[in-house]
């Protein structure tokens, strides 16, 4: 919403939420989510056209388009627990609108759900006693966070989907109006609402199933002394396969892979697919595999016990250049490493202590063994193993000496993310441990 205020200045927009402490963090000059380059546009457009309201009725009736954003968790109750995506919020909002409303509206939903859930939306929005008819179309977010302001200046595409009707294809094109002030027209991409919902899923499951597929092959290199990536580079300049998403690491993490892929895996199993639902989850399996056999590798190179012994853990959130921590590969690897009885020291240069604390031990957890510190010298001095698990720019300067002659001997390093000189840390005297080597 933020880009198209900067874009679109001609165009009114306002964010909305009824929790009144984050609409405050919106409009201070901290915001709630750390974004390379959010400040600055939200900033540009604040108070111009782009503002921030907890009065959810009166900018839903000044509204022509409403654009819904909110969570769809995978369920952890119920019916589907585990997979299925938990539409909620998604239902409370359409009956929101169709309570408050007092025009019709183009309804779009920005979320990623499953497929057919606009005909959820749309039943709660036409069940409204005053006669009005809404539009809903499908528009969801490819951006990655971490690049998400570039991804948004300049998208690879804008996926909008609608009803092929004559009223669905004026409101498709009332946004494809909007996107196409600054998005060139051919990377404007418009299908039918159900091939829009279920275009999201299968994008994010594809992208999963090369992280896992070159990640099973990281552990086959590590058993044959190939190189992985030697191997993805090979592989990745045969124009079928190329290059991106090829990178081996301790997993794969973040809000959308995981859940949207057992949400798919839910769908197929729903629509009598059995075969297609094992493949996908197949995916999630290598994933917490993969991150599960970095924690045990910790365990064997330390002679088969870190009980008692310090692991420094140099980053949390799932990517580099976000606070954002959901399905961190880092959460399982500290909390093996605990089940292991080792003091696991974390630094995360943007992720808070409190939320590190909550990731790995849940609400009110408390394990004294587990520490979060200030920098990373803090956190590896004296520690028998160094694991980096995110590919912040800074661990790539650290002073490894400092750090090698402030740990006990043998010292171990490993690198969750290839991120690293292991030629040079070795010479420095670490026994380096990387993936896919």
């Amino acid at each position: 919403m933020a880009m198209i205020a900067k874009q679109a200045p001609d165009i009114g927009v306002t964010v909305v939420d009824m929790n009144q402490q984050r609409i405050d963090a919106w409009n201070s000059d901290e915001l709630p989510i750390y974004e390379p380059g959010l400040d600055d546009v939200v900033k540009e457009a604040r108070g111009r056209n782009l503002f921030f309201s907890t009065a959810v009725a009166d900018e839903i009736n000044a509204a022509d388009v409403v654009f819904v954003a909110v969570n769809t968790p995978t369920k952890s109750y119920g019916v589907g627990a585990g997979r299925a995506a938990d539409l909620r919020f998604i239902e409370s909002v359409a009956r929101t609108i169709a309570d408050v409303a007092t025009s019709g509206k183009i309804i779009v939903e920005k979320s990623t759900i499953p497929v057919k859930t606009a005909e959820t939306i749309k039943q709660i929005l036409a069940a409204n006693t005053r006669g009005l008819e809404f539009q809903v179309l499908s528009n969801p977010e490819f951006l990655a966070e971490g690049t998400a302001i570039a991804d948004l200046e300049n998208p690879d595409r804008v996926l909008i989907g609608g009803e092929r009707t004559e009223a669905g294809e004026k409101a498709l094109q009332t946004l494809v109006d909007v996107y196409a002030t600054w998005v060139p027209r051919e990377r404007i991409i418009t299908t039918n609402l159900w091939s829009s919902e279920l275009s999201k899923l299968v994008a994010n499951a594809f992208l999963a199933q090369r992280i896992s597929s070159i990640n099973s092959i990281s552990a086959l290199c590590e058993a044959t002394d190939a190189d992985i990536d030697e191997v993805a580079n090979a592989i990745g300049h045969d124009s079928r396969i190329g290059p991106k998403f090829l990178k081996a690491s301790v997993g794969f993490g973040g809000s959308c892979f995981q859940k949207d892929i057992l949400n798919l895996v839910y769908l197929c199993e729903s629509f009598g697919l059995p075969e297609v639902a094992a493949y996908w989850q197949s995916v999630v399996a290598m994933n917490d595999w993969q991150k599960t056999r970095f924690a045990t590798r910790i365990v064997k190179a330390l002679f088969n016990t870190v009980a008692g012994k310090r692991i420094a853990i140099l980053g949390f959130a799932f990517k580099k250049d976000t606070n954002d921590t959901r399905e961190s590969a880092a959460i399982s690897v500290c909390r093996d490493l605990l089940a292991e009885m080792a003091e696991v020291v974390v630094y995360d240069p943007k992720v808070p202590a409190n939320q590190i604390q909550q990731d790995v031990l849940g609400p009110g957890g408390e394990n004294e063994l587990l520490k979060v510190v200030d920098s990373a010298a803090e956190a590896t001095a004296g520690a028998h193993a160094v694991a980096v698990l995110t590919e912040w720019d800074e661990f790539k300067n650290l002073d490894f000496s400092a750090i090698y002659q402030n740990m006990p001997k043998p010292a171990f390093l490993f690198d969750g993310r290839n991120l690293l000189d292991h030629v040079a840390l070795r010479e420095i005297g670490f026994i380096v441990s990387a993936i896919g080597k």
